[in-house]
């Protein structure tokens, strides 16, 4: 999914992706632990994901901030 799609879901959206995503590290991690995980560019492209949507929400909360200042 691209940046800008992903800019289009709600922040309830992105927190839910957030969390699968985040369980799906752990199980990639477990895996290479026990040697059942081929693909080993899998762990970059997955913590990647969890930067892009920690950074669209971070970008929102500041938004927020700067919204209310005014």
């Amino acid at each position: 999914m691209k940046t800008s799609e992903l800019r289009l879901l709600s922040t309830e959206e992105i927190k839910t992706k957030l969390a699968d995503t985040r369980n799906e590290l752990m199980n990639f991690r477990f895996q290479l632990v026990t040697g059942q995980l081929t693909d080993t560019s899998r762990l970059k492209a997955t913590r990647r994901q969890i930067a892009l949507y920690e950074t669209i929400l971070r970008e929102r909360e500041q938004g927020k901030k700067l919204e209310g200042a005014k």
